[in-house]
């Protein structure tokens, strides 16, 4: 393990109502960003980029089938995506891919005037925030 390893995001595990419908919404925004399929199984899989991956499971063990962002637990995960123009247009088809946008009349800066966002919630209501790095 190196210093610069140490601490680093290993991995995040999403517990989902419906394995269909998340592979089809996390994968294609995953995809877009540069994740690369990584794991399968019957009850989950995972998508890769450099050491850090990502895994929807349906577990038999789920307590509910409903996620709710709001409550404690996981808001959300924040991605980096690019420039503005790259953040726009990612936004802009996500809603084709199971995604709506969240916050729509505070867009680009929901989350302040210096930041530069999209803010996406799928049909789980997990929600996913597109950052310009520009």
């Amino acid at each position: 393990m190196t210093d610069e390893s140490l601490g680093a995001l290993h991995h995040v595990e999403l517990w989902v109502p419906h394995l269909g419908r998340a592979r089809d919404e996390w994968g294609w925004l995953l995809a877009r960003l540069g994740y690369q399929d990584y794991q399968d199984w019957p009850d989950g899989c995972s998508w890769r980029r450099g050491p850090t991956y990502i895994v929807v499971e349906e577990s038999p063990a789920l307590s509910s089938r409903t996620h709710d962002r709001t409550a404690p637990g996981l808001n959300h995960l924040a991605f980096s995506a690019g420039n503005r123009q790259q953040v726009g247009a990612l936004a802009a088809a996500a809603v084709g891919h199971g995604w709506r946008e969240l916050f729509p009349e505070k867009y680009p800066h929901a989350g302040g005037p210096d930041h530069f966002a999209a803010y996406l919630v799928n049909s789980d209501g997990f929600e996913a925030e597109l950052i310009a790095t520009d």
